[in-house]
């Protein structure tokens, strides 16, 4: 992997090479998510170039005669790395590497160093971990290549006659073996924790959405979880879970969840799929959109794909269109056309909390119906004020007549009650 600490007090410089075939974007939108990426990662944004055509080519992903332009306004602009918005092979990369003499990578590796540099729990740290040795494995050659095969060992056994390529390798898939074990235990741990709160039956509401959306500023103005807030991409990894108590007292428990980004890669998505888990468990799933970045339709695509990825794409769904703060009247009407079933809120100043709550208290309620309970299911009555929404009790000779709201657990335990008419 490519160390993308800045050396010295230069802030290291990248020039960024994107490709699209959308004639109408500009190069600053075609190249907005990366500079956005590249400064997370701690680089200085030195220029950009967007290949309008498309010219593949074996060795450099593209035309040599284009290669050599990006390579001349490398040095033109002294960059000390060129970051591609798009895949490049190992043996790519290691030409890009020959003819340039700067550090190479594209957004994939950029992307698992921003993920290295905020993973905290031992659960984030192994997943990382396991997405870069498995991105790094067909890259070790490149790592290597200055070093000579070593001598010795009898005839057909290798021994110390390895290369260390051949060495760096067993040891790398040997750790892979190993994260691998860990992780397995640690999702077994995570499975024990999710298999106890289902003990005590609480509603529960994933927070996803695009990265820098502000999930984690909605879960912390809702609860003051305490949780990292930065304008920054990844600003954290790992699901956080706090309780909160609706105002007719029933009690629902809200979890931040890693941010989702257009072209993930895949180690990534494997290696967060514990993750992502959290959204497929809750009972309902809030999508938070940045009401004020351009690309809103694009980052609502990508969320939901990412959703359906994971098995979590059948969830009740509530769209969540924060920033409105830094919208004028004109572009809100708009976003309201454009988004009719969704809620606009400000996780900043708190603007639409109130419609925000009682929309998740919808959902969660689920749909209304009567029931008709003996008096000895004093239980169910505690179930439904728990988990549901109960709207009226009237307590008869025979039985307890009861107006709610239900989903889930508490509507199939209800469902047997469920007055004629009303079911």
């Amino acid at each position: 992997m490519i160390d993308l600490e800045a050396e010295g007090s230069r802030p290291r410089r990248a020039l960024l090479v994107g490709r699209t075939e959308d004639k109408a974007l500009s190069d600053h939108d075609a190249l907005r998510e990366l500079s956005s990426l590249v400064k997370t990662a701690g680089l200085t944004v030195a220029g950009t170039i967007v290949l309008r055509r498309n010219e593949p080519s074996a060795k450099f992903g593209m035309g040599s005669g284009k290669a050599e332009e990006i390579s001349l306004q490398a040095q033109e602009l002294d960059a000390d790395e060129i970051v591609f918005d798009f895949e490049i092979s190992p043996t790519q990369q290691r030409n890009w590497d020959s003819l340039t003499g700067k550090t190479c990578l594209d957004r994939q590796e950029v992307i698992i160093r921003i993920f290295a540099a905020r993973a905290i729990t031992r659960e984030a740290v192994l997943q990382v971990e396991l997405a870069r040795m498995e991105y790094s494995l067909p890259r070790l050659t490149h790592a290597h290549e200055y070093l000579s095969r070593q001598r010795g060992g009898a005839f057909g056994n290798k021994g110390s006659g390895e290369t260390q390529l051949e060495l760096d390798r067993r040891g790398v898939m040997n750790r892979i073996a190993l994260v691998k074990k860990e992780l397995k235990a640690v999702r077994k741990d995570r499975a024990t924790m999710r298999k106890r709160r289902e003990r005590v039956p609480v509603p529960s509401c994933a927070i996803v959405g695009y990265t820098n959306a502000g999930k984690s500023s909605l879960l912390n103005a809702l609860t003051d979880a305490g949780v990292l807030s930065e304008d920054k991409l990844f600003a954290t990894l790992d699901p956080t879970t706090k309780r909160y108590s609706l105002p007719n007292g029933r009690t629902i428990l809200l979890t931040d969840t890693v941010g989702f980004i257009r072209n993930l890669p895949h180690t990534l998505v494997d290696a967060f799929h514990a993750t992502l888990e959290e959204a497929v468990f809750a009972d309902a799933v809030l999508i938070v959109l940045d009401a004020s970045d351009p690309d809103i339709a694009v980052h609502e695509k990508t969320t939901k794909e990412v959703l359906s990825e994971v098995g979590a794409a059948d969830r009740p769904v509530l769209t969540v269109l924060n920033k409105i703060d830094r919208l004028d009247e004109m572009s809100r009407q708009t976003l309201r056309a454009l988004y009719p079933d969704a809620v606009s809120i400000s996780a900043k100043t708190r603007e639409g909390f109130q419609s925000l709550i009682s929309r998740i208290d919808s959902l969660l309620g689920g749909d209304e119906g009567v029931y008709l309970l003996p008096h000895a299911r004093q239980d169910l009555v505690a179930f439904a004020h728990r988990e549901g929404s109960v709207s009226s009790i009237e307590y008869g000779d025979e039985f307890i007549r009861m107006h709610a709201r239900s989903s889930g657990r508490l509507s199939a335990a209800l469902a047997p009650f469920a007055e004629k008419g009303h079911a």
